[in-house]
């Protein structure tokens, strides 16, 4: 497989593990809206073949998001022609959110060891309920995205909004496929998630929070651990990540698993809002 179709794989990955709330097709182009909770489900993908000029489409998609509420934001990957980007800079759209795109043969990780499993609840994917890494620190597992751990996600990345807390549950609804919903408590509170979601040979790793009370501590690292092994177990060879591109410490755990940089892309967008900040 070559770099491109490599690249054209991930971008296919990255669409299902993530449904936008609202969709448009237009001649090759993928419009999507969700209240701007972040710029990958508020934005324009190009997904096949354009024939309407491209001035004209660009002006269709301002109108459709000015109607949205949204600035009109275009993603910008390496599969596309970089003259694109150069119309969008010249229209005044500036670049934000640049995001790195990293992958690691799980085989070839670098695994934090855990110290023990159980099994309390029968689940799909054969989870176990309960992973121990020392007597101090326990990875939840269930195979289902549930209202208790969007709940304490939410709390983790400040998501507030009524709007956004009731449509981003339908998002995750949406996911077509496997997930791996990973949480760690204490007393009761869920202080770091993770999510990953396996797609043909493949497992994403998303949604890594954690309380900035509990940094440092390795949670991040027993998250991404836990699920990248129990994907492995299911059959997935490889796995991928995306991290906004100044997140240096994320950088470096993801580094120190064994993941390395793939290709990068980020979002043109013509409003300097700050509603579709996150990743």
């Amino acid at each position: 497989m070559t770099r491109d179709q490599e690249i054209k794989y991930m971008e296919e990955m990255s669409l299902n593990a993530w449904p936008s709330y609202r969709i448009e097709f237009y001649d090759g182009w993928l419009l999507r809206y969700s209240h701007n909770y972040t710029y990958r489900t508020n934005s324009v993908e190009q997904i096949g073949e354009s024939t309407i000029p491209i001035g004209e489409k660009i002006a269709y998609c301002e109108k459709i998001y000015e109607n949205w509420n949204c600035p009109a934001n275009f993603k910008i990957q390496p599969l596309l022609d970089p003259a694109f980007d150069r119309i969008l800079e010249e229209r005044g759209y500036q670049v934000r959110h640049s995001t790195d795109v990293m992958t690691l043969d799980i085989p070839g990780s670098r695994l934090m060891v855990r110290s023990g499993e159980d099994y309390l609840f029968d689940n799909r994917l054969n989870l176990p309920t309960l992973v121990y890494y020392g007597p101090e620190l326990t990875v939840q597992l269930k195979d289902f995205v549930t209202d208790e751990w969007l709940k304490g996600l939410f709390s983790l990345n400040g998501t507030s909004d009524p709007t956004l807390r009731r449509i981003v549950p339908k998002m995750y609804a949406a996911i077509p496929k496997r997930t791996i919903v990973a949480s760690i408590e204490i007393d009761g509170r869920m202080v770091a998630s993770g999510l990953g979601i396996r797609d043909r040979d493949w497992v994403g790793i998303y949604a890594i929070y954690v309380s900035p009370s509990c940094w440092s501590r390795g949670y991040a690292r027993a998250v991404c651990s836990t699920v990248l092994r129990e994907a492995w177990r299911l059959g997935a060879k490889r796995a991928y990540l995306q991290v906004a591109s100044g997140n240096r410490k994320a950088r470096r755990l993801y580094e120190s698993l064994g993941f390395t940089h793939f290709y990068s892309y980020w979002f043109r967008s013509n409003q300097g809002r700050t509603g579709c900040d996150r990743k």
